[in-house]
């Protein structure tokens, strides 16, 4: 029989790219997402006929318990989260409840409902904040800067506390930034891509930012759902650190992508201070030994090909021109 999985968060970025994987490697694909007013599946809708999706939420426990007994998975991936690090400061207390307390509500759904169901906690690498060390691995403390870091926090100690107290399969990848030609338009390397696509068709003339200098290890989506799979495959459950180990300032992104089409970036970058964060978070990049070594995980996906891609399918998108970058595939 195929192995069940549960994926929370299946409509984003990460949950489509894990469920192509999941499918790939023969399981059956059940997903979790929120009842909306409109139609949040654009990313999922060439799974349609091959899985599964189920109304639930984060916030309400019972929904969550119900699931996982009429599913029954082997496994269960929370990709599920306000994720965006901005809002998280208008909304902190959805972002406590969902990104925090969903994680603890899950766990105990699985405590109660079948205590052998392996568990993944999607982890960020918001949560070393103003950095202790560089770069960042299993063992730097947390220091976040954030009510999604701190939210985020949460949900990765409480996943080590059920794994030590009920004896529960329950890992967290802590994910430095993934990116992907379906990230959300809100996040600053997706809103680059587009404005720059835009930019290069004549339907617009700025990109306004906030803080060029800040630095992120960016990596490629496909590339990350892999080591959440195999986080779960393991013999032992234990924390990995996801990352590429380069790091590159926002400036540099947008340098590469205003370059792919041939344009200069300074004659149209705007900084508009409203997009600073109230606490800044400068430099981040992974020390990926321990996944490379234990899991065998390596990113596929250089920066450059990575900005490409976007910028591509955003022309692409757009009417402009026909993707030239081939877009990977988790494998």
């Amino acid at each position: 029989m195929s192995k069940i999985a549960l994926v929370t968060g299946i409509t984003g970025q990460d949950g489509s790219y894990l469920a192509e994987l999941l499918l790939d490697k023969g399981y059956e694909v059940h997903g979790v997402a929120r009842r909306a007013s409109t139609d949040n599946l654009s990313r999922i809708a060439h799974l349609a006929d091959r899985i599964t999706v189920h109304c639930g939420d984060l916030i309400d426990q019972n929904s969550l318990t119900q699931l996982v007994q009429s599913v029954r998975p082997a496994e269960i991936y929370n990709l599920a989260a306000q994720s965006f690090v901005p809002t998280s400061w208008s909304q902190p207390l959805l972002t406590a409840e969902t990104t925090g307390l969903g994680v603890t509500r899950l766990l105990d759904a699985i405590r109660q409902v079948d205590p052998s169901i392996r568990f993944y906690q999607a982890s960020s690498s918001e949560m070393f904040g103003r950095v202790q060390e560089t770069p960042q691995r299993e063992t730097t403390p947390f220091w976040p800067r954030s009510p999604y870091s701190v939210a985020k926090v949460y949900g990765h100690w409480i996943t080590v506390n059920y794994r030590e107290s009920y004896d529960l399969f329950a890992c967290s990848g802590v994910l430095f930034n993934h990116e992907s030609p379906r990230r959300g338009h809100e996040f600053v390397t997706r809103k680059i891509t587009r404005t720059v696509a835009k930019i290069k068709l004549g339907l617009t003339d700025e990109l306004r930012l906030g803080n060029l200098k800040a630095k992120r290890d960016w990596g490629f989506a496909g590339d990350y759902v892999e080591a959440m799979w195999l986080m779960l495959q393991q013999d032992v459950a234990d924390d990995y650190v996801v990352g590429t180990g380069e790091t590159y300032e926002v400036e540099q992104f947008v340098e590469a992508a205003f370059s792919h089409v041939g344009l200069n970036w300074r004659h149209y970058v705007v900084i508009d201070p409203k997009f600073y964060r109230p606490a800044e978070v400068d430099l981040l990049v992974a020390d990926p030994t321990k996944a490379r070594e234990r899991l065998g995980w390596r990113p596929r996906v250089s920066f450059e090909e990575l900005v490409t891609m976007m910028v591509d399918a955003d022309l692409a998108d757009l009417g402009g021109a026909e993707p030239r970058a081939r877009f990977p595939q988790a494998a």
